[in-house]
Formats: C-alpha cells, sequence, structure tokens
C-alpha cells in the first residue's frame, strides 16, 4: 500500500497564553504550514490546503537527501531577511517561481523548514504515537542526522517561563504559542491543538472590491456567522498600488449565487452614501489590522488596514462573526 501524507492536525485559537500542566509550548511562525515526505526517493512538499509547493522551493528538495528515506514531518516554511526578522513577503512572493527564477530566489532568499511533528519515521507510521514520544523521535532524528539548514528543528518546552519569554519575540515576527497535550495523538484535520496569538491583527474574507477588478481600490471585508451566512464586517483603507496589483492577481470575478448579490454597501460607519462594488469569489482570505471599535453587530466601524492577502489560509479558517462583549 502506498503511503500518503495525512491532513494536517490544527489548532483553536484560545485568548490565554498560560501553559497548562500536561501540556508543551511550541514558538507559533509566520510562515506557511507544510507537510513534507520522503518516499522512495520522491519528495513531496504540500500546503495546508494540499498544493504541490516543490518547484517554488528547490532548497528543500535538495536538502531532502539528508533525511532517511520513508519518513515525514510537518512543519511550516519560513525565509528569514538579514537582520534576523520573518519575513512572510519574501515567502510569500516566491510562490508563483518555478525553474530557473525559483533557483535564483532560492539563492537569494532561501527558505527554512522549520519541523514541529513527526509523521513517519524510516517506514513506521508515528501518528499515533503521543506527543512527547512523537517530539523525542524528532529530536533524535536531528541529532543523528546533524541537520542543519533548511531543516530547523522548532524549539518545545513545558517551563512556563520560557513560553511567556517566547511571547516577547513579536519584533522578529514571531506569532504567539502553539499547545500540544504531551498524551496526545496526532489527529488529522482535527483541531485538538491551542493557539495563542499576539497580534493587533485579524483575518477576513474578500467579498468584494471597490475600483475594478484589475485594480482594486480598496477591499470589503466579510465573515461567516453561526448560521453559515457571509455577512460583511468592515472595509479596508485604500490600498496602496503594490497592494492593489498583489491583490488583483489572487481574485476571482463572482460567480453565480455570490451571498451578496443585490446588497448595497455604506462608505463609512453612519454614512448614507453606497459604493460601486464589484463582487469577487469569497475565496481569498486577508489579513488586516483592526482597532476595537465596533457596531452592535460586530462590524468594524473604522477601516482596516490591509497587512497581506492569505492565499494559504481557506475562509474556514476566519474567525466567526460575533458580536462585540457588552
Amino acid at each position: 500500500m502506498t503511503w500518503t501524507l495525512p491532513e494536517p492536525m490544527l489548532a483553536t485559537p484560545v485568548p490565554d497564553a498560560a501553559l497548562q500542566p500536561g501540556w508543551a509550548g511550541e514558538p507559533k511562525w509566520d510562515g506557511f504550514r507544510a507537510l513534507l515526505s520522503v518516499d522512495a526517493g520522491r519528495v513531496v512538499l504540500r500546503s495546508r490546503r494540499g498544493t504541490e509547493m516543490l518547484p517554488a522551493f528547490p532548497e528543500i528538495g535538495a536538502g531532502a537527501v539528508r533525511l532517511p528515506d520513508a519518513t515525514a514531518m510537518d512543519g511550516e516554511l519560513v525565509v528569514w531577511d538579514a537582520s534576523g526578522r520573518l519575513a512572510f513577503e519574501r515567502l510569500q512572493n516566491r510562490l508563483r517561481r518555478r525553474g530557473a527564477a525559483a533557483a535564483r530566489a532560492a539563492g537569494e532568499w532561501p527558505a527554512h523548514f522549520v519541523a514541529f511533528d513527526l509523521l513517519r519515521l524510516s517506514g513506521t507510521g508515528t501518528i499515533g504515537w503521543p506527543y512527547r514520544r512523537r517530539r523525542a523521535a524528532l529530536e533524535s532524528l536531528f541529532a543523528a542526522r546533524r541537520l542543519s539548514a533548511p531543516w530547523v528543528l522548532c524549539p518545545s518546552t513545558t517551563d512556563p517561563d520560557t513560553v511567556r519569554e517566547w511571547l516577547t519575540w513579536t519584533s522578529v515576527g514571531m506569532e504567539g504559542v502553539l499547545f500540544k497535550r504531551l498524551d496526545s495523538a496526532y489527529e488529522p484535520s482535527v483541531r485538538g491543538w491551542r493557539k495563542y496569538k499576539v497580534r493587533e491583527t485579524t483575518e477576513a474574507i474578500v467579498g468584494a472590491v471597490t475600483g475594478s477588478l484589475a485594480a482594486p481600490s480598496s477591499l470589503l471585508l466579510g465573515r461567516y456567522d453561526y448560521d453559515g451566512r457571509l455577512q460583511c464586517t468592515g472595509r479596508t483603507t485604500t490600498l496602496a498600488r503594490t497592494a492593489s496589483s498583489t491583490v488583483a492577481g489572487l481574485l476571482a470575478p463572482a460567480r453565480r449565487g455570490h451571498p451578496w448579490k443585490g446588497w448595497s454597501f455604506s462608505a463609512g460607519w453612519g454614512s448614507r452614501e453606497t459604493l460601486n462594488v464589484t463582487l469577487v469569489e469569497p475565496e481569498l482570505v486577508a489579513e488586516v489590522g483592526v482597532d476595537v471599535a465596533r457596531d452592535t453587530s460586530g462590524r468594524w466601524r473604522h477601516p482596516a488596514r490591509l497587512h497581506r492577502a492569505r492565499p494559504d489560509l481557506s475562509p474556514a479558517d476566519v474567525p466567526r462573526m460575533t458580536s462585540p462583549p457588552r
């Protein structure tokens, strides 16, 4: 029987960064989730959404010769800049490069695979092992093979003080902390981990744009409510030219049955002026900066600032639309 990579295990957001007894903490990286396998010399580098990414990151394929055959890991693809900060934009810009362009990018902005879980080891499936055993085997693999770039072993700790220190690393692009129960198996597609994200940012789904599809001026953002309806939660400020160009390449025209068909949109909270918008297929996730001012429905009263498009995320990853606490 041919072995295939499982679906990734997922995490549920939590509001508390305290490390609980019986759990381990790991830094949450600002990169692309990736699962990697080496089997009979064939290397697979798959995104969380199932996209094959190896052509864009040839240095990962080249480094795979240092791994034992029939081995698979879960981790995060990251790029560091010269100052040691995680450079998500550089990572994102590499996604569409192939061939010679991808090789040049690998030389200029090399990616690293930060391994945080072990799925298979020399032909033995490990997802049923408890986390503490998978972690020990992952550490032994790195030590025995003396793995270095592009391979990075993700730190792990059961010390609450270390977790608190990691939460101060936001200046270098660290997003927060993941929590994993020490006795838990790796459960594909199950949100059995927890994540605490230090951020002034959040995610929303792009449902429409002002301007044109080829050159959007601003983005209308939405979230699904708990009844499964896509609600409009706000709008971005005017996009910079480079951001507009980047986003335009990721948008698709709305198909029939768009949930916002026939809607009108206010030019601003409390304004009677309506916007002229173009609906787009609600597939693209955007990471935006927002403040705490919301109306009673939970919509952002002030325009959000686009940080970046997140084509590596799906609409299902976006938080649900909820009313603010009263």
